[in-house]
Formats: C-alpha cells, structure tokens, sequence
C-alpha cells in the first residue's frame, strides 16, 4: 500500500524512471513529478548549466531541498534524478513518506539508454560506461536501503514493468 499515498521512483541514470513514472501516474491517478524537470523549472536552467555554474554539490542542495518540498505532498509520483539517494537525509525523506520503487538495469543497457543524452552532465566523459560502472557500484545499495520494491527494467516494455508495480502495490491498471 502507499504511503501518503505517494510513489517514488528512484535508480541509476536510463533505468526509466521518467517513462515509467508517467505511465504509473496517469494509471494510479498521482501527479507526476519529474525531479529533474521541477529543478530546471524553478531555476529557470538546465541541469548541465547548473553542473558548470554551481558544481555537483551546489546542484544536489537544490535537489535535496526541491525532494523535500515535493515529497511533503499527497498524491504524487516522483520521479528521482539518479543521484538523489546520496543524501543521508534524501533517503530518510524518501522512505518515510512514500513507496520507494528502485528501478534496475544492467551497465550494457544503461550505456545504450543515455548514449545521446547531451543532458547528463556525469556522462559527458571519454568512458561513459566506467562511469556508469562506478555509480551503480557506489549507489545501488543506496537503492537498495531505500526500495520497498525492486524492478528489473531490462529489455522489458514501460507498460509491462509499470503492471508489474501496480499489481506489487495493490492497485490495479484499467
């Protein structure tokens, strides 16, 4: 059953959470909130520029005050940036008011997901793949602690895997 009746999708980078989410949400009646997108919105930039101009560390402030401000709501799917679990404090707000499902993808797929994606400015490297390597390794047990739910997004249809959520939530499709 969900909490605050609020779902919250979190994994690496390509794993789905934007496509998936917007499915779910418009199936489970939640608002959907893209982390990400509400960021760039509020900031009136995009994430890169964001990147350049406060670092990695000036944008996870904003990440973790924008999750908090979100998460406070009722009725809404979330999906997360990648790095949204670094956080002590992220993962104790995430877990707290809401349904954590880690979506996860093998290294291969992830690559092949966010190959063109100009948009993610950890990836913007000579070896995109060492860096995915690295972050799952450093971040799936973050995922882990936090997800009521663990999906394997590999190779699977969107739709599919958010059936999969839905009959794991007690819900259903129509």
């Amino acid at each position: 059953m969900l909490k605050n009746n609020n779902l919250f999708l979190v994994g690496p980078m390509g794993a789905g959470k934007t496509t998936i989410g917007r499915f779910l949400a418009e199936n489970l009646n939640l608002e959907f909130v893209d982390l990400d997108a509400e960021i760039e919105d509020r900031c009136g930039a995009n994430i890169p520029w964001i990147f350049d101009v406060e670092g990695e560390n000036g944008f996870r402030k904003r990440e973790s005050k924008m999750l908090d401000e979100v998460t406070s709501r009722n009725g809404v799917l979330l999906a997360t940036g990648g790095g949204a679990v670094l956080s002590k404090e992220n993962r104790e707000i995430l877990m707290k008011r809401g349904y954590v499902v880690y979506l996860s993808a093998s290294v291969g797929q992830l690559l092949e997901r966010t190959a063109h994606d100009r948009n993610r400015p950890l990836l913007q490297v000579d070896n995109p793949r060492e860096v995915i390597e690295k972050l799952i390794t450093d971040r799936d047990p973050l995922y882990k602690e936090v997800a009521d739910l663990i999906v394997v997004t590999e190779k699977r249809k969107p739709q599919l895997v958010a059936e999969d959520i839905v009959a794991a939530v007690g819900q259903s499709i129509d």
